[in-house]
């Protein structure tokens, strides 16, 4: 193990911190009462932004800090690795077009004030039919599903799976407040991130 590890491993902790400060319910009630609905409509897109930019911070940690290999898969298994990633992104494009880019970005509340008293889309069709969340379901697959892991990889890995295991659990509070016994009785039948294998019907 590296000294590597342990600053990415902190730098991921403060992202996932700092994004769950963000996000909570508190800071946008503050928000609102600040700079009223214009507040809301601005909220998820300047979300979006900075969670790109404070990305990099970490990255940056992993590209540049001193690092060591843990272990590389031959080929050919190291390909079927890496179909396994393909269809991870395959997976975060299509989850991304299923709520819409504008929407998932927050620019549809930009450039349309009136969608911040829009219900919300409850989707379960799609990637969602098979698990809640897909788009971090694909994210990890892409993450885990490389053939090369090294020390400063697996702490990225460690604390990105943690993000969003954790994220995904106050996100469905959220879903649960805004849609009730009908989310509720979706997260019955449909598992978190892996997929059910089902047998042949009879």
């Amino acid at each position: 193990m590296t000294a590597g590890f342990w600053w990415i491993l902190v730098s991921m902790i403060l992202y996932g911190g700092l994004h769950s400060l963000l996000a909570s319910r508190r800071f946008k009630a503050a928000l609102q009462r600040r700079f009223g609905s214009g507040g809301i409509r601005w909220h998820r897109f300047v979300f979006s932004i900075l969670g790109g930019l404070t990305l990099l911070p970490p990255l940056a940690l992993v590209a540049l800090l001193p690092d060591r290999q843990i272990y590389i898969i031959p080929s050919p298994f190291s390909s079927w690795l890496r179909l396994l990633q393909f269809a991870g992104l395959v997976g975060l494009v299509y989850g991304v077009m299923q709520t819409g880019f504008f929407n998932f970005i927050g620019l549809d509340r930009v450039l349309d004030p009136a969608a911040v008293d829009r219900t919300p889309q409850f989707i379960t069709g799609g990637l969602y039919r098979l698990v809640r969340h897909p788009l971090y379901t694909s994210t990890m697959l892409v993450l885990w599903a490389s053939p090369s892991l090294s020390w400063n990889r697996l702490a990225l890995n460690l604390g990105a799976s943690a993000y969003l295991i954790i994220g995904s659990i106050f996100e469905e509070q959220k879903l649960l407040d805004e849609f009730g016994e009908e989310y509720a009785a979706y997260r019955r039948r449909t598992p978190a991130f892996l997929p059910r294998l089902r047998g042949p019907q009879v």
